[in-house]
Formats: C-alpha cells, sequence, structure tokens
C-alpha cells in the first residue's frame, strides 16, 4: 500500500504553489489568502481554499419526486446564474468550482466545507480528486436549517487538502476513462 503524506504550506515555495504554477494543477491560482470582505479563498496552511462559480442548479423536487442517481431527471433542477443563490430550507444545490483542478498521478486530494458556512447549517460535499483526474468540481451544497441560506459566487466554499503518494496507482482515473474526466459545467450524475 503506497504511503500518504501531507504537505506542509508555511514556506513562500510551498509543494501546491509550485505544483499550481508550474504543472497548473490548480487554475486559476491565488498564492494568498484572500479574505478582505469575502469568505476566504486562496492558498491555505494545508491546502487551498476553493470559490464557487457563478453558475448553480437548485433542485426543485418535492417529497413526491424520487431523485434517481442512475436516472436523474434533469427538469428536477432550475439553472441559476447570479452573485448570489438562495438555498431553500432543507434543500440542496449543485454549483461548480471556480477553479480547474488537473491532478498528478500520483496525488489524491479531499475536499471539505468551509466553517463559516458550516456554521449556518451548510453542508458541502465533493467526492475525492483522484489521480489524473481533471476538470471543474461538481460541488453538492445542502442546507440542513429551517431557514434560507445564502451563497455568495466567486467567494470561498471549501478547502482541498492535497496527498501525494510515494508510489504510482496502478491505474489512474483517467486510464479508467472515468466518466466525469474533464468536465466543464456543473454536471448530473451518470
Amino acid at each position: 500500500m503506497p504511503f500518504l503524506r501531507i504537505f506542509q504550506m508555511l514556506k513562500p515555495d510551498s509543494w501546491i504553489k509550485k505544483m499550481a504554477l508550474e504543472y497548473e494543477m490548480i487554475k486559476p491560482f491565488e498564492p494568498d489568502q484572500v479574505k478582505k470582505n469575502n469568505i476566504s479563498y486562496g492558498l491555505s496552511s494545508y491546502g487551498y481554499d476553493i470559490r464557487i462559480a457563478d453558475q448553480f442548479k437548485i433542485f426543485q423536487g418535492s417529497c413526491k419526486d424520487t431523485a434517481d442517481p442512475k436516472n436523474i431527471k434533469p427538469d428536477l433542477f432550475e439553472d441559476f446564474k447570479g452573485p448570489v443563490c438562495i438555498i431553500p430550507p432543507n434543500s440542496f444545490i449543485l454549483a461548480m468550482s471556480l477553479e480547474y483542478f488537473k491532478m498528478p498521478s500520483n496525488v489524491l486530494a479531499l475536499c471539505t466545507g468551509k466553517s463559516t458556512y458550516a456554521r449556518i447549517g451548510v453542508i458541502v460535499n465533493v467526492t475525492p480528486l483522484e489521480p489524473s483526474w481533471e476538470g471543474y468540481l461538481t460541488i453538492a451544497i445542502s442546507n440542513t436549517s429551517s431557514s434560507s441560506a445564502k451563497l455568495y459566487a466567486n467567494e470561498g466554499i471549501a478547502q482541498v487538502v492535497f496527498f501525494e503518494s510515494s508510489e504510482q496507482c496502478d491505474i489512474t482515473y483517467a486510464d479508467r476513462k472515468g466518466k466525469y474526466q474533464s468536465q466543464k459545467s456543473i454536471t448530473l450524475p451518470k
């Protein structure tokens, strides 16, 4: 089993910065933590805080509908574009990262929500960024509260933490011809 290690981001010549600038692992890349009047984004101590784009799919289904991942009905979602998106109470939306990722073949990344949103009942779900996967992340964002929740486009939504293996994996996501490879927009289940 390959050994995974997390890289510290405490120096300006950090691993993530190097990988983003030299290999375009994250594009666009913000080398500093941006906070001024924003929910923070950019390079952080041990990861990278991603932003959401201004395109959303707002779930419109009701308790009478069945959301089937093997046969999703696109009309269960309303497309919306704007600087702010409101998630209805006890519902969810799909969003897209502003950043495009190109994962190296020996790197895996995990994503978790930001505490600013978690403190108002907003939960972020993103599957792992597998070795050799590339694309914009499709992000499921749930509002677990009984009040509407406001999201801000072009601001922080989640943190990605990168793990580099000491060995190459046998089969990468690209080798498997993964169904979400090179996604350019919010992608419903396939």
